[in-house]
């Protein structure tokens, strides 16, 4: 049938659409060769497909569906002036026409609204490409159009997270002028409303009645005219018996102090029909952005995930008179435990274990600090309670609210003589000739009280003696019936392996715990640390 168009009026105006092809789909989907709008729309809600030289319009199976003259249809063929309605009340209305179709231009609001559902889909499917400034030139370009329809002289866009309430993103001025925010003034009083109600506001006059007293400040900047729309989110559901899923995100202001077109009969159908479209691109971009911000913070931590494990040393040390092995798992990207492993000056073995209260990037920075100031005073040599006198009193003067460690800081001679300082750390355990035997000795953890007091313990080992030192991770650790795995099962493995070589031990030990805590979450680091003395040179 030559020459065959539609002649469609809905939200987006008056337009002709001609017949260029021989299937025609019909829907709410932006691909649709004529794309509507509306709540009664399914997505792939009809098609026309020419057959013989005639046009049949088929039902898709749509949710409300398609009527002909008033009568619902499954399929039906076309004649000229047939008036078609897709849903029961879409607010659209179709003709099929044949002949030569009239000379019509689309609308420029029509235009702008078909951009922004294209960029509500694209930005569905390429949220994770692109600039992070999407979201506001999302922002202008409702605004922009939004004033260009009306011919409004200003507005304002207000969004607000769930819970909270508006807040200012953008305020434009026509001729695509943007206004600073803060000097944007204008009653909060009808954008509230709107957004609380859900209900596009359209006020012919400011001065009428007792509007005047409540727009003070608007009216004496000689504004008069006002519409104030929502911005919805609109969830769409074809199956007959779901309702489709509405959240207000913010509000649409315009207002100006000509009529111009901001009352026309036909702007309230446009900007309903634009504050749906404008809703899904803005509510896209944002998830856009947030995507953008989640993936700049993960690879943020990866990086200090890095750093924290390259501030670590390596996993093994040896000397004529010791061997150690040690290793720290976080439970997060980044963590609060942390060992360390040195020679001192005069020639014995250091070694220190700790664990920062909290977790994350606060209780990580706070590792680092303490790391730092270890090595300062493990390096002059100083004695564990000094060297841990030192790390609290550094910590106490910079004040650091509810933020303390607890470590352990021992020195092993070459004669088996272990010198150490309990800072508010789990005890040892030390398995050797004489048995398996816990090191009971402490003191208060650091970062807590600049007066507190700090002195050193010691022990003799004797060769093959073997000292765990490990953090609440290691024993807390729990399965999924939520319980710890304890010091009786640490102490099974310690008696198990204690005569294998450091690093043996030290995999059958977090080997255990790993296997412990399987398919359960954990929220604790785990560190251990085998230091093995091996006798005098």
């Amino acid at each position: 049938m030559a020459n065959a168009h539609l002649e469609v009026n809905d939200g987006l105006g008056q337009r002709i659409v001609p017949i260029t092809k021989a299937q025609i789909m019909i829907g709410r989907r932006a691909e649709s060769d004529l794309c509507l709008v509306g709540s009664d729309v399914s997505r792939e809600h009809a098609e026309m497909v020419e057959v013989d030289g005639e046009w049949i319009l088929r039902d898709k199976q749509s949710r409300y569906g398609t009527y002909v003259n008033g009568e619902p249809i499954t399929e039906h063929t076309l004649a000229h002036g047939d008036q078609v309605r897709f849903g029961r009340s879409s607010g659209t209305d179709v003709v099929f026409l044949t002949g030569e179709a009239p000379v019509h231009t689309e609308r420029p609001h029509a235009s702008a609204v078909n951009d922004l559902r294209q960029l509500a889909a694209l930005l569905e499917s390429l949220r994770a490409l692109g600039s992070g400034r999407v979201l506001d030139e999302v922002l202008a370009l409702v605004l922009d159009t939004a004033i260009d329809v009306t011919g409004a002289e200003r507005g304002f866009i207000m969004l607000a997270a769930t819970g909270q309430p508006l807040e200012m993103k953008l305020a434009r001025a026509k001729g695509r002028i943007t206004l600073p925010p803060t000097g944007f003034n204008t009653s909060r009083k009808i954008p509230e409303e709107v957004f609380a109600t859900g209900e596009l506001q359209i006020v012919a006059d400011l001065l009428d009645g007792d509007l005047a007293n409540a727009h003070m400040g608007t009216v004496a900047l000689g504004i008069r005219h006002v519409a104030c729309i929502p911005l919805r989110m609109v969830r769409y559901l074809d199956r007959a018996d779901m309702a489709s899923e509405t959240r207000n995100i913010g509000v649409l202001y315009l207002d100006s102090r000509e009529k111009g077109s901001l009352l026309a009969p036909h702007t309230r159908t446009a900007l309903d029909t634009l504050a749906n479209e404008a809703g899904v691109a803005i509510e896209n971009a944002r998830l856009y952005r947030e995507t953008l911000d989640k993936a700049r913070l993960e690879h943020e931590l990866r990086i200090a995930a890095e750093i924290q494990r390259a501030l670590l040393p390596e996993g093994t040390h040896s000397g004529k008179f010791f061997a150690a092995a040690g290793t720290s798992l976080q439970a997060r990207a980044i963590g609060g435990d942390f060992f360390d492993l040195i020679d001192t000056p005069d020639g014995m073995f250091g070694f220190l274990v700790g664990d920062v209260a909290g977790k994350g990037p606060a209780a990580a920075l706070l590792t680092s600090k303490i790391m730092g100031i270890f090595s300062a005073f493990a390096s002059l040599g100083d004695d564990p309670a000094q060297t841990v006198d030192g790390i609290n009193k550094v910590l106490t003067r910079r004040q650091i609210d509810a933020r303390y460690a607890t470590l352990l800081y021992g020195q092993l001679a070459p004669t088996g003589k272990l010198v150490f300082c309990n800072g508010g750390h789990n005890p040892p355990f030390v398995f050797g000739v004489d048995g398996l035997r816990r090191i009971e000795a402490g003191g208060m953890p650091v970062g807590l009280f600049e007066m507190a007091k700090y002195s050193a313990d010691s022990i003799t080992l004797k060769p093959g003696d073997t000292m765990v030192l490990y953090s609440d991770g290691v024993t807390e650790a729990q399965n999924v019936a939520g319980e710890d795995f304890g010091e009786a099962r640490m102490s099974a493995v310690l008696e198990q392996y204690h005569q294998e070589p450091v690093t043996v031990l030290l995999e059958k030990l977090m080997g255990a715990v790993s296997d412990f805590a399987r398919g359960a979450e954990q929220y604790d680091d785990v560190t251990a640390l085998v230091v093995k003395y091996t006798g005098p040179s």
